[in-house]
């Protein structure tokens, strides 16, 4: 299979980094013009420079611009004013006992990862109808299906994801667009890959040996019995993109390695 996207603009939110940045890889690989979003000049920068090391021939654009808020969205907005792929990947986690979660952690996982995906949709869902194609996906995760005891509010962002994405698909039955949500399981970002190394420095252990830890303690289902890579996730994320998956819309695609235990 050939995915070709050189005739498409492709814009992914919280791209400077970890499953974001692999697929801007991606979709620049695959030819697509690609803006890289993220909070400050300097990641934005930082991450231009990182895809076009490995990829010299990218066309690549950055906006940074907080797309946690409805301000930060309009800085988008105002300078990328349509694109044809919209990956919503910004996201934030963090492990916080259900009972420690203050109504201003709620609000502000809920603004971050549910928000700026519908913010963004909005805007450049309508630009993608009116031209007859287009390729939107909300990144969620398996946390959205089976929702983790240690950070219910993220896992209840990623469930709103997953609904979100099923009615703005159905919004725009027959018009060319499509619309689906990813579900990674545990995958070794950038932001996790800073997380466990954490614990490993204050534990005096090697930093595999918490990961391991975690899919046998927290993941037992998992099939693949390890995280997975950025680059595993990116690869559907591609494909949703191209012009080959044209027949899949208001789906769910899991990339989970198999942790939710469940043939659909």
């Amino acid at each position: 299979m050939h995915i070709d996207l050189s005739t498409r603009t492709a814009i992914i939110s919280g791209s400077t980094a970890g499953i974001g940045l692999a697929i801007a890889k991606g979709l620049a690989s695959a030819g697509a013009r690609v803006v890289i979003t993220g909070r400050t000049q300097a990641r934005v920068d930082a991450a231009l420079a990182a895809v076009r090391k490995e990829l010299p021939q990218a066309r690549l654009d950055g906006v940074a611009a907080d797309l946690g808020t409805a301000a930060g969205a309009e800085v988008l907005i105002r300078s990328v004013p349509d694109a044809d792929i919209l990956v919503n990947n910004l996201g934030i986690f963090e492990p916080k006992a259900f009972f420690d979660i203050p109504d201003a952690d709620w609000q502000h996982f809920f603004e971050v990862n549910v928000m700026s995906g519908v913010r963004l949709s909005r805007h450049y869902a309508q630009g993608m109808a009116q031209r007859g194609w287009g390729r939107i996906q909300f990144v969620s995760s398996e946390s959205g299906v089976q929702i983790p005891a240690e950070m219910v509010h993220y896992g209840v962002t990623k469930t709103a994801q997953l609904a979100v994405s099923r009615g703005l698909a159905e919004t725009l039955a027959g018009t060319g667009v499509t619309v689906n949500a990813i579900l990674p399981g545990p995958t070794l970002s950038e932001g996790v890959g800073e997380f466990f190394g954490k614990i490993a420095v204050e534990r005096g252990v090697p930093q595999a040996q918490i990961e391991k830890g975690f899919i046998t303690t927290h993941r037992p289902s998992s099939l693949i019995q390890r995280l997975a890579s950025v680059d595993e996730v990116a690869n559907l994320s591609v494909y949703l993109a191209s012009e080959q998956a044209s027949a899949t819309t208001g789906a769910a695609m899991r990339v989970d390695g198999g942790v939710v235990r469940s043939v659909v």
